[in-house]
């Protein structure tokens, strides 16, 4: 499509964004800066380390920040733009209008397995070797893909799309527009047991996990239910692949979880949180609102609303950098201290 036309399916773009049309030229794709070429498009922010690309880049057309010399270079060169507040915002919509989703057409593939109490909508999709439970609910607009299995009293909500092989255990509530991606297991049996004399005793776990509207789960990611009452992901949060929430967690909106994540049961996170790759969170322990946890750290407490923790045990994030700084210091440190003894 013409990069005019694009700019119109571009939410972050407004009538009086500054713009430079050029050629208007056809635009049938997009990549990174440093390697596009013709007919696609790329995006540029402020302070940007490929900043210097753009002398050399072979986009045919940039959403660019709002900096006047960043423009003014992209019109010398006579590549088409347009500048806006958030170019990486702009780019996620761009991408969406150029790749849209592959439409899935109604109806029940002759291979898949349903139980005949459950409730399929005529406008749902179910794929190939798919397994849906007794009592089940898949209204309009879901999408299973092949192999997806829904154990008994699964319900989901509208707009939902579940990946290939991945499994809903039973009792599993899923809000709106979730998404759960290949290989994902919600719902399954939480790690509870009881230490006695003779053995571990297995603690029944009647639990169930609940993904609020707009939720989505990555590749291999695993949310566990647990023993009793529910396992709860607020509404608009974003888990990424092999990421492993354990029974009884309760996450606040909007948080979001890098892979690697792994949080113990009965932690509660609040709205916002942000944990970078590996970060660990022990049992019970409590997040508060917009924390972040930067990656390998191990969050063993309490930390504050709006608190940035790093390290192990986690620690405010300013003091972790100063004894950081100070770590490979330590051996000379060490051999001065003993000398000083002496």
């Amino acid at each position: 499509m013409r990069f005019s036309s694009l700019l119109d399916r571009i939410s972050a773009v407004q009538v009086d964004s500054p713009r430079h049309l050029g050629a208007d030229p056809e635009i049938s794709g997009a990549e990174a800066l440093d390697r596009a070429g013709a007919g696609q498009l790329a995006f540029l922010e402020a302070g940007n380390a490929l900043a210097a690309a753009l002398a050399a880049s072979g986009a045919a057309a940039l959403l660019l920040p709002l900096d006047e010399e960043l423009q003014q270079l992209a019109s010398e060169r006579g590549l088409a733009w347009v500048a806006v507040k958030n170019p990486r915002l702009g780019f996620a919509e761009a991408l969406a209008a150029l790749h849209p989703p592959t439409p899935r057409p109604p109806g029940i593939h002759p291979s898949a397995v349903v139980d005949a109490s459950a409730a399929v909508a005529a406008e749902a999709h179910v794929g190939a070797h798919s397994v849906i439970g007794a009592a089940c609910v898949v209204p309009r607009g879901c999408t299973l893909h092949p192999g997806v299995v829904l154990y008994d009293d699964v319900h989901l909500g509208e707009g939902c799309e579940i990946h290939a092989n991945a499994v809903l255990h039973p009792g599993s509530r899923l809000g709106a527009g979730c998404v759960v991606q290949s290989n994902a297991v919600i719902g399954a049996e939480g790690f509870g047991f009881v230490p006695t004399a003779t053995g571990w005793v297995k603690m029944p776990q009647t639990g169930r996990v609940v993904l609020e509207d707009g939720v989505e789960v990555g590749c291999g990611s695993t949310i566990d239910r647990p023993s009793v009452g529910e396992t709860r992901i607020g509404a608009g949060t974003k888990i990424d692949n092999l990421v492993h929430v354990g029974h009884g967690v309760v996450t606040g909106k909007g948080c979001a979880l890098a892979a690697q994540v792994g949080i113990a049961g009965g932690a509660v996170l609040g709205n916002g949180v942000i944990l970078a790759g590996q970060v660990g969170v022990a049992n019970r322990a409590v997040i508060g609102d917009r924390a972040i946890a930067s990656s390998k750290s191990g969050i063993h407490g309490e930390v504050a609303a709006g608190e940035v923790v790093s390290g192990y045990p986690a620690i405010p994030n300013r003091l972790w950098l100063r004894c950081s700084a100070v770590f490979n210091k330590l051996p000379e440190m060490a051999r001065t201290l003993r000398q000083l003894q002496k």
